[in-house]
């Protein structure tokens, strides 16, 4: 979750306060919303930037809400140059200006290759699944924080995951929740990776809901855009 730690942002994140007792709709899937688009699934490699391949997913799908384009943005334009350093310079380059190298290198952000900006973000409160389903019924996709130590994570391919093994006290990996529903009276969250493909039911899981599996709901955040800024 390197560059999206709470501490990280002074002065920055607000933290997010879902109205209570609103009614939801059972399902939510943004990958169908946005056709499918606005959550292409990516492959981060070897390189640690499962945090900007979450965050730059949750921004995609703001832009695309806001300007009714979608254009992909750049992981690496994050990973080089920190989530609070597009904010200052209100600008983030598209994917294919600013391509990703697998690796991490010197910040090489450029207005010229401009599409997308973030005024800011806001924190969902920890431990709360209500607060995050809120958000994907009205906001839309988040970026969160899960536990992707166990092996069983890893050769995950089918079905809604529950490992009791799963720790919450682990966050180790940012993934980006697009989504969630019921499947013979089990909940899930549908979650988008970035680990390409042919990982998962390509490239997404369906997690546990309602179980803070693996710790999905200890740290959740969505950016946001302001209106005159485009």
């Amino acid at each position: 979750m390197n560059g999206l730690l709470e501490e990280d942002f002074p002065g920055v994140n607000v933290t997010f306060l879902p109205p209570l007792h609103q009614p939801l709709p059972p399902r939510v899937n943004w990958t169908c919303v946005c056709e499918c688009e606005c959550v292409c699934v990516r492959f981060q490699g070897p390189c640690g930037s499962c945090w900007a391949f979450s965050a730059v997913g949750a921004l995609e799908g703001q832009m695309k809400r806001r300007t009714g384009s979608l254009v992909p943005l750049s992981p690496l334009n994050l990973l080089d140059c920190t989530f609070l350093y597009i904010i200052q310079n209100n600008g983030i380059d598209s994917n294919t200006f600013y391509p990703y190298e697998h690796k991490q290198g010197a910040c090489r952000y450029s207005v010229t290759g401009r599409v997308g900006y973030c005024s800011g973000f806001r924190i969902l409160p920890r431990y709360n699944e209500a607060a995050l389903q809120y958000a994907l019924a009205n906001i839309g996709p988040v970026s969160v924080g899960v536990n992707a130590k166990l092996a069983s994570f890893h050769r995950y391919r089918s079905g809604i995951y529950s490992d009791p093994k799963c720790s919450s006290g682990l966050i180790n990996h940012a993934v980006l929740v697009v989504g969630y529903g019921s499947e013979n009276g089990q909940d899930y969250w549908l979650v988008k990776n970035s680990w390409g493909t042919a990982w998962g039911e390509n490239g997404f899981i369906r997690m546990a809901r309602n179980k803070n599996m693996c710790g999905i709901s200890s740290f959740s955040i969505y950016p946001t855009i302001s209106s005159d800024r485009i």
